[in-house]
């Protein structure tokens, strides 16, 4: 099957934004990812358009909304999705899945959140819409599920409370490289590791520092077919993809820490890219929950099960380590805008894979993996890139 090519991007900073609305944070990085890729607007055959949405705005029908922003691609053929915080990459499959049935050579992918003009408690319960309401509305929160699953975890295996915080802490030091990331501070292991005024408890064993950011925030990709990123001045190559899901209920699941759905997209994206573990140079991965980060671990590999804080106290996903895990931030420091979230991975990974990440910069970055999910590992997406030139 032909392989598409991502050619080109564009970002804006998460956090909370100016912008007054999604339209207008699409508007920021629409045509600025078709100018990146060196091409026109008119070139475009097609865009995917990834917003989440579900009451954080009264105005639907995203997929026009690119359009409206920018009238030079308002006829061109446009689809909104939504996968939870799996958007982003449910946009970008849409998007490969045009290319590669032939019915199109370039796609704009777009995903995008406005969430701080949101209260509190309103953010809460629309994000309780990406749980299975009737099973699991009474944990309050997002939050109050995946410290259900530190609960269950620290049952089967110890308490997870050192390996989380040093997830975090590892995630916020890789967050002050980022020009685009929400919160730019090494927090540092002690303050992420203690409870305190700066750094309350949210849920159960979750403190602040274990949960993702509401953020504003939007960013583009342009993939193109092989011919088309031939004359592009660079391109990554995305070479294995994988979609996977999982039962909605976690009480359906056999084992609710295996996070079986997501073991089977990253497996799946290796073996499409014929590639295995010890061949990536570094993950960008969902770190909605620190939590998420250590399972996902356990789940692709990268240590058995229970032995996921030998992976952290041995640097092994350290920007210096064997396979450094979310150089850019992650969602834990980079934000969390939902629709945008699964576009900037991989934005963010291409960036690696082109040496375009300045401060981010791996030494060593030829081939990268992605993993962004929707729910609890419900919606699963694993994809695997290699740099071309």
């Amino acid at each position: 099957m032909t392989a598409p090519h991502i050619i080109g991007w564009a970002h804006t900073r998460f956090g909370r934004s100016d912008s007054p609305d999604v339209e207008a944070l699409m508007a920021e990085v629409s045509v600025a990812a078709v100018a990146d890729a060196g091409l026109d607007p008119s070139d475009v055959d097609v865009i995917a358009v990834g917003v989440f949405n579900n009451g954080f705005s009264r105005q639907g029908f995203e997929g026009a909304l690119v359009g409206a922003g920018h009238p030079d691609l308002a006829l061109v053929p446009s689809t909104h999705v939504e996968n939870a915080c799996a958007t982003g990459s449910a946009a970008l499959y849409t998007a490969l899945d045009r290319l590669q049935a032939g019915r199109a050579r370039v796609a704009l992918v777009v995903g995008a959140e406005k969430m701080t003009a949101t209260p509190n408690d309103r953010i809460t319960d629309i994000l309780l819409s990406g749980l299975h309401r009737a099973t699991e509305a009474d944990a309050g929160s997002f939050a109050g599920v995946f410290a259900g699953l530190a609960d269950r975890y620290a049952d089967r295996y110890g308490d997870p409370h050192d390996a989380m915080a040093r997830i975090a802490a590892k995630n916020h030091r890789n967050g002050v490289d980022n020009p685009y990331a929400h919160l730019r501070r090494d927090l540092g292991f002690d303050f992420c590791a203690s409870p305190s005024e700066k750094n309350p408890a949210v849920a159960g064993r979750l403190l602040r520092t274990d949960c993702s950011l509401v953020s504003d925030g939007a960013a583009a990709m342009v993939v193109a077919l092989p011919d088309v990123a031939a004359t592009a001045r660079r391109s990554v190559r995305i070479v294995g993809r994988a979609h996977a899901n999982d039962h909605l209920a976690i009480a359906r699941r056999a084992d609710a820490l295996a996070f079986d759905g997501a073991a089977r997209a990253f497996r799946g994206a290796l073996a499409e890219a014929g590639v295995t573990l010890d061949d990536l140079d570094l993950l960008e991965t969902h770190d909605c929950f620190t939590i998420a980060e250590l399972l996902q671990y356990e789940a692709f590999g990268l240590a058995a099960p229970g032995k996921g804080a030998e992976v952290l106290a041995e640097g092994r996903t350290e920007r210096d380590g064997l396979l450094p895990v979310n150089r850019s931030g992650g969602l834990k420091a980079k934000g969390h805008p939902l629709g945008a979230t699964g576009v900037s991975q991989h934005v963010m990974a291409a960036m690696q894979l082109t040496g375009e990440a300045g401060d981010m910069q791996l030494r060593t970055a030829d081939r990268a993996a992605v993993f962004n999910m929707g729910g609890a590992a419900v919606a699963n997406y694993a994809t695997v890139l290699e740099g071309t030139r």
